[in-house]
């Protein structure tokens, strides 16, 4: 079930945030500046006008002890919690904030940097990087963050070790292929070369292996997974990969948003007589996804009969081999998010069928 957003009668335009969505009412504005160690807190409560800041140390205790501190403010429910989402160092305060009841809303650092030009902040600091995104919870309220189920973090982690093995296996092959044109190389350095490339393929089958598993299994995603494995052109890799980067879909409410997401929307570059340009894809978005879809697209272009039929229609059309096949990446990826959002398995008569309804129709 998607969310619906609704606008009530009589609300004035100050209730409602840049992205025109009704914002709830908050008495309390919070932006954790988050290091490694160190978490750096700002405050605003705009009724009493009370403004503060406090350093606490990323451990258990220092959580408590900022978690009471907000409680004699306002009330949890009643207190916005913005935090930017830089590496795995938010996740422990934004879960432990969460737990306790407080709005935690986790961002891209992308929109706090673009916000800070906004106010024509140059000056960087911890302290001041906790105002503003105190700030900025105050002024755009952004939609608060909900915890993913744990099978997220169970395949995001062997997705990441199966990238990084599969780079460093790239660069094993690398260095023994060109150690075997070298005529002096040390055959006990091409031994553990070879070594070390059969442990990485080892250790990339068995991660493989364990992420179908997982998704195979009982989880909360479990009835999307399987859905998308019906798609031609949709392996585990994938699979797992769509559910992960978009959280199931719970982070695009439209295909659109979807592509977008992932980097395959076309962006037109051709503001004023000096940048006419065309329209480009890529060079933002979550390049994992980007890539594992058109790496995807290069076999449904083949088996996956409706984007066989796009892709070559597009390539008869005039348009280059490589364009093609990133249109039929995102075309993959509306499938993706009509079988998840649908909850129907995907049918590739389905375009055809429709035809022939509304003929009979």
């Amino acid at each position: 079930m998607r969310r619906g957003r609704h606008l009530s009668t009589g609300s004035s335009l100050a209730d409602f945030n840049c992205k025109g969505l009704l914002m709830k009412t908050y008495e309390l504005f919070v932006g954790p500046d988050i290091a490694a160690e160190t978490v750096s807190v700002a405050w605003h409560h705009p009724q009493t006008q009370q403004s503060g800041q406090m350093e606490i140390a990323q451990k258990q205790v220092d959580y408590n002890r900022l978690c009471r501190q907000l409680i004699k403010l306002a009330d949890p429910a009643r207190t916005l919690v913005v935090m930017e989402a830089t590496g795995n160092y938010w996740l422990g305060l934004a879960l432990f904030l969460h737990h306790a009841g407080f709005v935690v809303s986790v961002i891209n650092p992308i929109q706090s940097r673009h916000f800070a030009r906004m106010q024509l902040q140059r000056t960087k600091t911890d302290a001041i990087d906790a105002q503003l995104l105190a700030d900025f919870a105050q002024m755009i309220q952004p939609e608060p963050w909900t915890p993913p189920p744990a099978i997220c973090e169970q395949l995001q982690q062997r997705l990441a070790q199966r990238d990084a093995f599969l780079h460093m296996r790239t660069q094993e092959r690398n260095r023994l292929h060109a150690l075997r044109h070298n005529p002096n190389a040390d055959k006990s350095i091409l031994r553990r070369l070879q070594r070390h490339i059969r442990y990485l393929d080892k250790e990339i089958t068995a991660l493989q292996r364990e992420i179908e598993a997982l998704l195979l299994g009982d989880h909360a995603w479990g009835d999307s997974a399987r859905r998308l494995l019906t798609v031609n052109g949709f392996g585990t890799i994938v699979t797992a990969w769509i559910l992960v980067a978009t959280h199931n879909f719970a982070r695009c409410d439209t295909p659109e948003q979807a592509a977008s997401f992932a980097g395959l929307a076309p962006h037109a570059k051709d503001s004023g007589s000096s940048r006419r340009g065309r329209r480009t894809v890529g060079g933002s978005g979550h390049a994992a996804l980007r890539k594992a879809l058109y790496m995807a697209a290069g076999s449904a272009t083949r088996y996956n009969p409706p984007i066989k039929t796009f892709y070559e229609r597009l390539v008869q059309n005039g348009k280059r081999k490589k364009v093609a096949r990133c249109a039929a990446a995102r075309k993959l990826l509306h499938i993706a998010w009509a079988v998840v959002v649908k909850e129907q398995d995907f049918d590739p008569n389905y375009q055809s069928r429709s035809e022939i309804q509304k003929i009979a129709a």
